[in-house]
């Protein structure tokens, strides 16, 4: 058997499985992007990701190729490609994993850090919407 083929064939059924599952999500259920004005990666979303995210996909670690411990690395994305649409939060792939409406894909992962609260998700939705600077 051909191990580059296989796991060739799993990275496509994980990739898939992550489309269909950002496609299946029903953005009504998303909590509210917050009223707050000029929400900036530095100020307001670094400290939340450093708190919930680092240990997973910071300097030292990568899941899924994945680095959200700087602007640019996050705006860049992982394996699955980009996670933050500047301008849409409602079709970023950030906001449907921490909003937890596909079990499959929430994050962070039971047991890794608490779950992030509406107004933390309201909070990346409006930098999002806000051009995600």
């Amino acid at each position: 058997m051909n191990v580059k083929l296989i796991l060739s064939g799993i990275v496509a059924v994980a990739v898939l499985s992550l489309v269909l599952a950002q496609a299946a999500v029903d953005a009504s259920k998303l909590p509210p992007p917050s009223d707050r004005k000029g929400v900036t990666y530095a100020k307001d979303i670094k400290p939340l990701v450093e708190t919930s995210c680092v240990n997973c996909h910071g300097p030292e670690k990568q899941k899924g190729k994945l680095r959200l411990d700087s602007l640019e690395a996050a705006l860049k994305g992982g394996e699955n490609g980009k996670c933050i649409v500047p301008g849409n939060s409602a079709k970023s792939g950030l906001v449907h994993a921490v909003a937890r409406l596909d079990e499959d894909s929430a994050m962070p992962p039971e047991g890794k850090a608490a779950p992030l609260t509406k107004e933390q998700i309201g909070l990346i939705r409006a930098w999002i919407d806000q051009g995600a600077k």
